[in-house]
């Protein structure tokens, strides 16, 4: 599984890179802190597959990194995404990271 570090995405985000943020997490989960992206529960994912992009990287990301492994496990093998990739230490590790203000915990 292709994994990305916070303070790489850190970098991706600060240079306009163009890829597509997706976070699998729930949405009480989302209102306490977010890095941006797409908001697309774990649980809706099959049902809103269209709103995940293929022609560019997707970064999926959860709380630990976790969920978003699962996830991409799942949307690899069953519906051949290859452009997934997962954000390491979740949300949580871009609060440690790259960007001590957010306050996740």
């Amino acid at each position: 599984m292709n994994e990305i570090t916070p303070t790489e995405l850190k970098q991706w985000k600060d240079s306009c890179k163009d890829f597509q943020l997706v976070d699998v997490r729930e949405p009480y989960e989302a209102e306490l802190c977010s890095i941006g992206g797409t908001l697309i529960p774990m649980g809706e994912l099959v049902e809103r597959l269209s709103e995940v992009r293929k022609d560019v990287p997707v970064v999926v990301h959860c709380r630990s990194g976790a969920r978003s492994a699962a996830v991409i496990n799942a949307l690899a093998s069953r519906y051949g995404y290859a452009n997934l990739v997962n954000l390491k230490g979740g949300i949580l590790g871009y609060g440690r990271e790259a960007d001590p203000s957010l306050r996740c915990d």
